[in-house]
């Protein structure tokens, strides 16, 4: 498609639609109920019109907020130390720019070009809609979890308004083999280590383990009651998202920039502080320093592709739904660009500051291995972080304060990404449906959900919904929404959309990673991981087989949804025989493109006439068509 068709007033000077606003203006106004226009005027926005970002700055400080969060600051780290440290970094690197910035532009293109959410944005495909609600399913989920990551964040703020902090001295109760986290004396018989045949292990990690979590040895005999101070942190994790959510992206919109920038601050003065304590660099060193062997690991690889997904968000609908809230021809490629760098960049910045505190952990124990100085899992963030802060000579009590009310921003900011995901989708269904009556159904509904994980086995349900209600869900449905995108829509039309939306070509990189590279390697990465399945394990215990059931019907429920909704669209699809029926259900619904009436006939228009000489063409004439335009 020529740029020269498309009508200049398209793309005002701030990158953002005019023309759309010109043709909604001059349509006829319709008839609304009484109860649509409560609706309306709940979230500030008029009938047949899209609630819109007030700027198009609040969209970049969202989508910052929603990736980079506990994705980069509790995930990838401890993703990195099971993988061998610097090793992880250039299997990480690659994947990100052959998966992960393609599919996070790919999302926010087509979010911003239809105007719709993670479900009904797959009218581009109606066979396929099952992607989206397997991946509303899938956040769902996760948002629950997300939330009791939240509550803890809640009990260690409210601890660190102590002094000494609780968890930088030993308890009597809690063993012999223990270590003070604060400054002491150098390590003797009187810090408490009696043992030294037994593993060390630092106050912060005894008092994570013992004091908040509570954690059982096992789960055989179930999960145990909720920790009734984690219950009000939960309870105040969902009541901030119901707030900032409940007149949708006009409140979460203004939200974000403090939810953006303020964690920036806290990271680069706990940065500053790990690198000057002893030991720090012997850690930094091991991060960046790659392990030959592990690299060729595929193991490594299929971790590097899940940190892309948790770290920058994409394949769970979050994107597609911030971005269609934009104006049309809002410059997403710029925005796609500044998250994706900034997002690699924070993971860096974290990977850093955790590693220099192992590294000066290393240090105190008098061992070599960084490797195996604690343990990987959730529990990093909780151990590692509160460690460097107890030996903070002066003022710890307020550095810790400020990083647990860090730890707290970003665990909101990605759980109101998650949470107006489900929300916009239910809304999307039952637009009657008041935006605050819904987010407060979705907060009471996954608060009692989250109760599980703030229990003494809570952490081992974390780790189980982890696994096969995110991981395994994502691969999957991300991989059919790269097919679904990249050859049943076609990277050709596609490129030509984003050409019609936003004037500029599309580039042979993005072309060859949404049509060959990025759903390849996803599609080697899943027949790996089923080929190399293996029983899932937490704190070195086996999962019981009643959990088992749980996750791989949690798996089943969201995966299903690929086959349940194809065969629905196949029989709502009008056609004389199956053929035609099949075909019918594989095609764009009538209504698909730009959601404004004049732009959409003026699409319609220019897609016709670029597809019509196409028609016919042969199979490989038409791969390469796709491929190369």
């Amino acid at each position: 498609m020529k740029t020269s068709q498309r009508n200049p007033g398209f793309v005002g000077d701030d990158g953002n639609s005019t023309t759309s606003t010109l043709a909604m203006s001059s349509l006829p106004a319709e008839t609304t109920t009484e109860a649509e226009q409560e609706a309306n005027k709940s979230t500030g926005t008029r009938q047949g019109e899209r609630a819109t970002w007030g700027k198009g700055v609040e969209f970049l400080m969202s989508c910052i907020a929603m990736s980079v969060g506990l994705g980069n600051v509790w995930r990838f780290p401890f993703t990195a130390l099971d993988n061998g440290g610097g090793a992880f970094l250039i299997p990480y690197l690659i994947v990100l720019f052959l998966i992960g910035k393609p599919i996070y532009y790919l999302e926010m293109v087509i979010g911003q070009f239809s105007s719709r959410a993670s479900v009904k944005v797959f009218d581009l495909c109606p066979a396929m809609k099952g992607v989206g609600i397997g991946q509303g399913f899938q956040v769902f989920m996760l948002s629950t979890y997300y939330a009791s990551l939240v509550a803890i964040f809640c009990r260690y703020f409210v601890d660190s308004f102590h002094s000494p902090l609780p968890w930088a001295t030993c308890r009597d109760e809690w063993g012999t083999n223990c270590i003070n986290a604060a400054p002491s004396d150098p390590i003797d018989e009187q810090n408490g280590i009696l043992n030294n045949t037994d593993r060390i292990i630092s106050s912060s990690e005894l008092y994570y383990i013992k004091e908040v979590l509570r954690e059982k040895d096992q789960i055989a005999d179930g999960i145990g009651l909720p920790n009734w101070e984690l219950v009000i942190g939960l309870f105040v994790s969902w009541m901030c998202v119901f707030l900032i959510i409940r007149r949708g992206v006009k409140s979460s919109g203004k939200a974000s920039y403090f939810l953006a920038i303020f964690p920036y601050v806290i990271m680069g003065v706990l940065l500053i502080r790990a690198v000057t304590l002893p030991g720090s660099l012997d850690g930094i060193y091991y991060f960046i320093k790659p392990d030959w062997n592990k690299i060729l690991d595929p193991k490594v690889w299929y971790a590097a592709v899940t940190q892309c997904f948790y770290s920058l968000s994409v394949c769970f609908g979050n994107i597609i739904m911030y971005a269609s809230f934009n104006k049309f021809g809002h410059n997403v490629h710029r925005d796609a660009t500044i998250v994706t760098a900034l997002d690699t960049a924070t993971s860096l910045l974290a990977g850093f500051t955790i590693f220099g505190i192992l590294g000066h952990l290393a240090h105190e124990i008098g061992t070599e291995d960084i490797g195996k100085v604690v343990r990987g899992g959730a529990g990093l963030a909780f151990i590692s972080y509160p460690d460097a802060i107890a030996k903070f000579k002066q003022l710890p009590q307020i550095f810790s304060v400020l990083f647990f009310l860090m730890l707290f921003v970003l665990g909101i900011g990605s759980n109101i990404a998650m949470t107006s995901c489900t929300v916009t989708a239910i809304r999307d269904r039952f637009p009657n449906f008041k935006q605050w009556q819904c987010s407060l159904l979705i907060a009471v509904v996954s608060f009692v959900i989250g109760l599980m994980y703030i229990t003494p086995g809570g952490q081992y349900m974390l780790t189980l919904v982890d696994f096969f209600g995110a991981s395994m869900i994502a691969l999957v449905l991300g991989i059919a929404e790269l097919y679904t995108i990249g050859w049943i829509y076609g990277t050709d039309r596609l490129c030509k959309d984003i050409e019609f939306m936003l004037g500029r070509k599309v580039g042979l990189y993005w072309r060859l990673c949404w049509s060959i590279f990025t759903p390849l390697i996803m599609t080697i990465i899943l027949i790996y991981f089923y080929a190399t399945y293996e029983p899932l394990i937490y704190n070195n215990q086996p999962f019981p087989a009643w959990a088992y059931g749980i996750g791989w019907s949690i798996t089943a429920f969201g995966v299903m949804q690929l086959p349940l909704w194809m065969l629905v669209a196949i029989i709502r699809e009008p056609g004389n025989t199956l053929g035609e029926k099949i075909c019918g259900a594989f095609r764009p619904k009538k209504n698909w493109g730009p959601t404004d009436p004049l732009l959409r006939e003026q699409y319609n228009k220019q897609i016709e006439h670029e597809l019509m000489p196409k028609r016919g063409q042969g199979f490989w004439a038409s791969i390469k068509q796709n491929i190369f335009g």
